[in-house]
Order: C-alpha cells, then sequence, then structure tokens
C-alpha cells in the first residue's frame, strides 16, 4: 500500500490510538527483564563492554 492511498486518521482517532500504545508500552516497560538477558547483560559487563571480533578488528 503506498502513502498516496492513506487517509489521515480523525484527531481523536489518533490521539486514542496514542494513548493505547503508550498504555501498552508504560505496562511492557513494567516488566522484569527475562533470566537469559540478564545473563547477557552481566557478561558483556564483565567483558568490559569488548568482543573479540572487535579486538581483532584494530
Amino acid at each position: 500500500m503506498s502513502n498516496k492511498n492513506r487517509k489521515t486518521p480523525d484527531p481523536e482517532v489518533a490521539e486514542e490510538i496514542d494513548r493505547n500504545l503508550k498504555r501498552a508500552f508504560d505496562e511492557m516497560a513494567q516488566e522484569p527483564l527475562p533470566d537469559r538477558f540478564t545473563n547477557l547483560l552481566e557478561q558483556l559487563r564483565a567483558s568490559g563492554g569488548r568482543s573479540d571480533e572487535a579486538s581483532n578488528d584494530s
């Protein structure tokens, strides 16, 4: 679908969409990080933020 075929939404509809998206993302942001992701972040911090590939590029 090209942009030419899209209609501009009614301002009230756009505001409702904005509110619903904000609420959904706010709820998601409050959820704890999965353990797997937390473990990966810890590994990255322990390595000093460098990967073996990055150190070999110099």
